[in-house]
């Protein structure tokens, strides 16, 4: 999701939630994403996937933007939307994990614990590595 917020570029990116990333910040954000569900196209699975995580569900033109392979071998379709969302209504789908580990106690965890919307440069510094080629292709496709 991406605005104009007077000169400012901005975009929309999710911080995940759980222990293992309360204490991270730059470098740990990244586009409201998820799994494919069995014989879902990738809009749909992206439109789904940006309500589980944020209780939203974007209107308008859905701007196509090239798959992006993560460090990890995953293939990340994703689509720029202009819309608007108040990261204070954050409304995100839970996990459950064991935690403390070997504990035994399965507790939930919010998928996504914070929403925010950052100009371009500060959304370099805050998306992860594998994803910051979107911000790329943003730009792109919105000069052309």
């Amino acid at each position: 999701m991406f605005r104009q917020n007077g000169e400012t570029l901005e975009v929309l990116l999710v911080h995940p939630g759980g222990p293992f990333w309360i204490n991270k910040d730059e470098g740990s954000w990244s586009i409201p994403k998820g799994e494919f569900e069995d014989g879902e196209q990738p809009l749909d699975a992206a439109k789904r996937e940006f309500q589980e995580e944020t209780g939203a569900s974007p209107e308008g033109e859905f701007i196509p933007l090239d798959s992006l392979r993560q460090p990890s071998g995953k293939l990340i379709y994703a689509w720029a939307v202009a819309s608007e969302f108040d990261p204070s209504a954050l409304k995100s789908n839970t996990f459950k994990l064991e935690w403390p580990p070997k504990s035994g106690k399965l507790r939930d965890f919010p998928e996504v614990d914070k929403a925010a919307w950052f100009g371009i440069e500060e959304a370099r510094r805050k998306i992860l590595k594998g994803q910051a080629g979107f911000l790329d292709q943003l730009l792109t496709r919105l000069q052309a």
